[in-house]
């Protein structure tokens, strides 16, 4: 089967390439999923599971992406809730072989199922930023309604979801990013826009919650805004820039299929729009994922028309 895998931990996006693989047999509990779309995160370089497995043994040519939508094609043994042919959407193991390929194999736990009425293409943009999105804020971030979030990268693919949940529960969402993408996050809910080239962070007065993509700086900044029990929550590593009177807490995204379920609903009744940038085939994946400047939204690989 044709894929695209990570050769050169230092080349980063250079050093993809799209080869042939074997096709995956399922494990014991395992789905062998037919992928029709494959969204893609750019940190995946920076993810130490990218290069080693679980035991530390290097994964040389590795198959990237990890979140993806499909049809189940085979199932292995003691797998139950799925049946051949059923649209399935979800993350895979960061530890295995990846999504931007014709088949992946993925533990049943990991799938939710995708409902007819959503494109394979929108399904594979969700998991991943819908998941962090809905985690950082509700699990670790504790929002309730009333509260103030100031959403970094509010125009982005995840931000454009924390923006948008974030206000359907009741939050007043100040939304961060550069001057371009003031009108994008400003039509994702924001109540507001800062520009973090431009305006100070101190002029929100405070915030209960930061969502924080960006790291460096911008969260050592931020961590100085968060109120008395607020929360700053982070998705790029270790927090560096803790509130003074407050949590700071980073996480890895799960796969949680109830959650999934959740949020391709608000999909589906229009409460929430994912950000799709860069669509591209399967055998124009390679440029794709090695853009030459920078791009909006998620970038999603169809590998079946």
């Amino acid at each position: 089967m044709k894929a695209v895998v990570a050769t050169d931990q230092a080349a980063e996006a250079a050093g993809i390439t799209l080869a042939q693989r074997p096709e995956p047999t399922p494990a014991i509990n395992d789905v062998v999923v037919a992928v029709h779309a494959s969204g893609f995160v750019p940190a995946e370089w920076e993810w130490p599971s990218t290069w080693v497995d679980r035991s530390g043994h290097d994964r040389a040519q590795g198959i990237i992406g990890h979140e993806f939508a499909g049809v189940v094609s085979s199932l292995g043994y003691g797998t139950t809730g799925f049946s051949l042919g059923q649209r399935v959407f979800g993350i895979t193991d960061w530890h295995r072989d990846g999504t931007l390929a014709e088949y992946a194999a993925v533990e049943a736990r990991n799938l939710a199922p995708l409902p007819g009425d959503v494109d394979f293409t929108v399904g594979a943009s969700l998991p991943i930023s819908g998941l962090t999105a809905w985690q950082g804020l509700f699990q670790h971030g504790r929002l309730q309604a009333g509260q103030s979030v100031l959403a970094h990268g509010a125009a982005g693919a995840v931000g454009s979801v924390v923006t948008q949940l974030a206000r359907e529960f009741g939050a007043y969402v100040i939304g961060t990013g550069r001057a371009a993408d003031r009108q994008a996050a400003l039509d994702f809910g924001a109540n507001e826009f800062l520009d973090l080239d431009l305006d100070d962070l101190n002029d929100t007065g405070g915030v209960d919650l930061v969502f924080d993509v960006i790291g460096g700086d911008i969260q050592r900044r931020s961590a100085s805004i968060v109120r008395p029990g607020g929360t700053l929550v982070s998705v790029v590593g270790p927090v560096e820039a803790r509130p003074v009177d407050g949590l700071a807490i980073d996480f890895v995204v799960e796969s949680v299929p109830s959650q999934l379920v959740e949020i391709v609903d608000r999909v589906r009744d229009g409460r929430l729009r994912t950000h799709i940038g860069t669509v591209a085939t399967l055998d124009d994946a390679i440029p794709a994922l090695n853009p030459t400047e920078r791009r909006k939204g998620k970038t999603v690989i169809r590998v079946r028309p």
